[in-house]
């Protein structure tokens, strides 16, 4: 791929695709962004009201609205566009709606020219990554859904607000499904790198009884939660997206948990689905394969096996 400059294309000006840019725009983490929408009137009316954010920001980053002619120089295109959750209960039940809407957008960004990375923000974003896959031709390395990378963030932020410690000081992550099925090892929890086991076993007169069972559901509830108060979810999956982006860009091979096709990893086979990734300016450079428990592997492959048969209905 030769590629000249930092070029990014959002498809989808929705609240996930407009708060996308905002925090592209505000990190400066590219020097172009391109907005795409077929309501072209709302893909201007956020580019204007970007660019009057751009005298108070460290950086002139150049947005626009433009069509998919611009993705063929792009280094990334940035999927959100979706049918609405209105009156869905999960996010698997927006495949039918959405696989018309990827089949479009794909089509076109290829007939351009475009050999970058994709990212994949939309619903059920595992089956939809596995299916862009497919009908792009790109390499799994280039096709990216932002999986679980929204539901680490959630997990380590209800950790952090528990042991009352930053966040970012605790390791850990959540694996499989972007949905109901997603998985926490909690044989690989740690804060300041202590096992989370052993830190509440030294400290039981402090933090008494902790209820691991409690905060998986409360991570895998918490986007509902957000969704049943305020309408949809935005700042937390944005940013999300914004850090696969900068690490891409930047070559920073962070380790993200997002959605990428397993060959072998985890002895799962031909599924995209949620597990640590080093991303870097390839793309997926290479699948962390962590070492699980008994239970934890049997739970990772339930997972699978659930995105596996809402692909296989796609697919026949």
């Amino acid at each position: 791929m030769n590629i000249s400059g930092t070029k990014v294309v959002i498809i989808g000006t929705g609240n996930v695709g407009a708060t996308t840019a905002y925090s592209l725009t505000v990190q400066g983490v590219c020097s172009e962004l391109v907005l795409i929408d077929r309501n072209k009137e709302k893909a201007m009316g956020e580019v204007m009201d970007l660019q009057h954010s751009i005298e108070y920001l460290n950086r002139n980053t150049r947005v626009s609205v433009g069509d998919y002619s611009d993705c063929k120089d792009a280094n990334i295109v940035v999927i959100t566009a979706s049918a609405s959750m209105e009156g869905v209960k999960s996010r698997l039940d927006l495949l039918d709606k959405n696989i018309p809407i990827m089949n479009d957008i794909v089509d076109q960004v290829m007939a351009s020219g475009f050999d970058g990375h994709i990212i994949i923000v939309s619903n059920p974003v595992d089956v939809l990554s596995y299916y862009v896959y497919k009908r792009s031709g790109l390499s799994k390395a280039q096709v990216i859904g932002t999986g679980t990378s929204i539901e680490t963030a959630r997990l380590k932020q209800i950790i952090g607000e528990r042991m009352r410690v930053d966040p970012r000081s605790v390791q850990a992550f959540a694996m499989g499904e972007h949905g109901d099925s997603q998985v926490v090892p909690w044989s690989h929890v740690r804060v300041g790198g202590k096992s989370f086991d052993d830190i509440f076993e030294d400290n039981a007169h402090r933090f008494g009884e902790i209820d691991k069972d409690k905060i998986v559901e409360m991570t895998r509830m918490a986007g509902h939660e957000v969704l049943s108060r305020k309408g949809n979810t935005e700042y937390g999956i944005a940013s999300a997206t914004t850090g696969i982006i900068k690490s891409i860009l930047r070559d920073e091979n962070q380790i993200i948990t997002v959605s990428t096709l397993l060959d072998g990893e985890y002895g799962e086979h031909d599924v995209y689905c949620g597990v640590p990734v080093i991303i870097g300016k390839e793309g997926v450079i290479e699948v962390g394969e962590y070492r699980l428990t008994p239970s934890e592997k049997e739970k990772f492959h339930e997972s699978c096996e659930l995105i596996r048969s809402y692909i296989a209905k796609k697919s026949s």
